[in-house]
């Protein structure tokens, strides 16, 4: 059978129109998600820490209620059930135009679908940034715990200057990859009729039939982006692994002289 591929059809016109707004639409509500999430998993870990039993009896709840619920329900259900619990109120104010909510791309932000894909994302997100972190909390030295108490530090300027710092080095890797998954669960959106990458390569099916050709672009755009993010995720640890390594090669220069 012979397959005849037209990119064109893809590319230019309006299926183009519709790819690059996907993809700048995904861009956004990853961004967004991902400080939802890094706010989140702070407050979250600082109650942990701080709130004595009841705090970590609340944050054990939370992370047990995220983690082990689908995040396409989750999507569903901020979307269709939790917003409609909203005052009437602010939900005809979201779905009016307004200026401030365009952001560069000529993306809509303060739409029902966008708050509700990035509060679900940081929502679930968040849930495993919490234990990732924590385990790399677990690896910070019990010395150094110890001398920051006798040092007259609180609960909370522990964890703000000892623990979190060094935590979050310890568990960098595993963070960036909770960030790009997000990224990445960021088409399941897609459910609730979120105009992100995913929904518009659908669109392009439905509109000229080149689902090959639009799923082949759509999967390169998540796949440049998903690198795009590691190496600046990334970058930090690579630049502090090269000073490293230079001060110990300077090092041993002045030691051989």
């Amino acid at each position: 059978m012979n397959i005849h591929l037209d990119w064109a059809g893809v590319l230019t016109g309006q299926p183009a129109e519709w790819i690059l707004s996907g993809f700048l639409t995904t861009i956004w509500v990853t961004v967004v998600g991902i400080v939802l999430a890094t706010v989140l998993t702070v407050l979250l870990l600082a109650l942990r820490l701080a709130g004595g039993a009841l705090g970590r009896r609340a944050v054990a709840l939370w992370v047990s209620l995220f983690r082990n619920t689908p995040l396409l329900v989750q999507l569903l259900f901020w979307y269709f059930a939790a917003w409609n619990l909203l005052p009437l109120g602010f939900r005809q104010y979201v779905n009016d135009d307004h200026a401030f909510s365009i952001l560069p791309g000529n993306v809509w932000w303060f739409t029902p679908e966008f708050l509700s894909s990035a509060w679900a994302l940081g929502l679930f997100t968040a849930a495993f940034l919490v234990e990732e972190i924590q385990t790399g909390l677990h690896a910070v030295a019990k010395g150094q715990i110890e001398a920051a108490k006798s040092q007259g530090f609180s609960e909370l300027a522990l964890f703000r200057w000892v623990l979190l710092p060094q935590g979050l080095r310890n568990a960098w890797q595993p963070v960036v990859g909770q960030y790009l998954n997000l990224m990445k669960l960021s088409s399941l959106a897609t459910g609730i009729g979120f105009a992100e990458l995913t929904y518009q390569t659908r669109q392009i099916e439905s509109y000229n039939a080149h689902a090959l050709e639009a799923f082949a672009v759509g999967s390169v755009l998540y796949l440049l982006l998903g690198l795009v993010m590691s190496l600046l995720f990334n970058a930090p640890v690579w630049w502090r692994a090269a000073r490293q390594e230079r001060a110990l090669a300077y090092r041993e220069v002045q030691d051989d002289r």
